[in-house]
């Protein structure tokens, strides 16, 4: 005979039916998302080797070497692929944009929570959010109209180039580094500041020897975040950097990065051909960086909780 007291004892609850309903719906889309990520770079890592395994190019050869030609074969028979021209413009760009955006950011980081926190986010927080939903085309057609003859009046040349680039790449990164910087000097709590204040610091002394120190590690963490953004920008920098695979000469000259390679050709190859296999490549090192620039994050992350 059943024991009703037992039994409604050890019988579940509607909420604890509908927790274990919960988990079961989190869990299953968490390993969606898993297996997404997974097979994502599963893929593109298995179609960017080819170029290595098949077609028989040195990767190291791959890396430094200045000629791009995939469709023609070198003396040991080999397709000539050497992605230093477009490296080095990725790399070039990403890092003078944040090399210009940085101090932008942070300023404007700074008014916002230290200098006039009310004002400042009225006035900033505008057009930070409008600066964010204007699309690439946009910035890559401004470049185009505006930065462009500017470059090519004040340094000569086209104005297409790195310099250009650069500048499109500053603007489209500034939201990026400036509300990661505000987050990170809020993050930084209140006694710090109250703290040197009592010691006799200034204002500014406060600012810059306590709050900007305890920020660091988050405003280096938005640094990042920006130049990986810079970093993965396609259109935008391809109408204004000229497009040349060449290993560029100054920050004037025309040149290329890997964004800009792939979307001006893998619509016009064959999957499976050389030429395809070598754009895949081009792909798996985008990549690599992009998990080495998360990587870099969470180190800085990690190292910086307070």
């Amino acid at each position: 005979m059943k024991d009703p007291i037992k039994e409604s004892l050890t019988k579940k609850s509607v909420s604890a039916k509908r927790e274990t309903r919960g988990k079961i719906i989190s869990f299953s889309f968490t390993a969606i998302i898993v297996i997404l990520v997974v097979t994502i770079i599963g893929f593109v890592a298995s179609r960017g080797v080819l170029i290595f395994i098949k077609d028989g190019v040195n990767p190291i050869d791959f890396l430094t070497h200045s000629v791009w030609a995939p469709n023609k074969l070198d003396s040991a028979g080999h397709p000539i692929v050497g992605a230093a021209p477009m490296i080095v413009g990725s790399f070039s760009v990403t890092l003078i944009a944040a090399l210009i955006g940085t101090p932008f950011a942070i300023a404007a980081a700074l008014f916002m929570t230290e200098i006039s926190p009310k004002w400042g986010r009225k006035i900033l927080q505008p057009v930070i959010e409008l600066l964010v939903g204007i699309p690439s085309v946009v910035y890559g057609f401004i470049g185009l109209t505006i930065v462009v003859p500017f470059v090519r009046k004040i340094a000569g040349g086209s104005g297409f180039g790195i310099l250009a680039g650069s500048f499109v790449l500053f603007v489209m990164i500034l939201p990026t580094i400036t509300s990661m910087s505000v987050d990170a000097l809020k993050a930084v709590p209140r006694y710090y500041r109250e703290a040197s204040l009592a010691l006799g610091a200034t204002r500014w002394q406060t600012i810059h020897k306590v709050v900007l120190r305890a920020a660091t590690p988050g405003i280096l963490t938005a640094v990042v975040f920006g130049m990986a953004r810079a970093f993965g920008e396609a259109l935008a920098v391809q109408m204004v950097i000229g497009n040349a695979m060449l290993l560029p000469q100054n920050l004037v000259s025309p040149s290329s990065t890997l964004t800009s390679v792939l979307t001006m050709n893998m619509g016009n190859t064959i999957m499976g051909s050389t030429a395809n296999n070598a754009l895949w490549s081009l792909a798996l090192l985008l990549l690599l960086m992009s998990l080495l620039f998360n990587f870099v994050i969470r180190r800085i992350a990690k190292r910086g909780e307070f």
